[in-house]
């Protein structure tokens, strides 16, 4: 079962993204910032990691960032699930090395296609 790490500051927006994943068959870990995702990914591996961009104490750009450095998220898939459209933000994110970019609100088909298509 493919793990993924699921990051948002909303509550509800990780339900939604749990539900629609776990109905899918992954394994779903949350986390409610960019900090505990980080801790998280230190202690665990994960296929892929679905993150929001604007969240307290560490956003999703950092959070990619942080991820990347690490040698077993070199090549992970790390997706952002933002409200951000705008192509500063697309372009950051780029930069930090997020594999892809999905505006909200989603739809799950559409999350399940972009994760299969870069998931391994």
């Amino acid at each position: 079962m493919k793990k993924i790490l699921a990051v948002d500051d909303s509550a509800s927006m990780r339900q939604m993204v749990g539900f629609t994943l776990k109905k899918a068959g992954f394994d779903v870990t949350e986390a409610r910032d960019g900090s505990e995702a980080l801790s998280i990914a230190k202690q665990q591996g994960f296929d892929a990691v679905i993150s929001d961009v604007n969240m307290p104490v560490m956003d999703g750009i950092t959070l990619i960032r942080e991820l990347r450095n690490l040698p077993n998220y070199k090549f992970t898939p790390l997706l952002m699930l933002t409200t951000e459209s705008g192509l500063d933000k697309k372009t950051e994110g780029k930069a930090a090395g997020a594999t892809g970019w999905i505006v909200k609100p989603f739809n799950p088909e559409q999350l399940l296609a972009v994760l299969k298509k870069v998931i391994r």
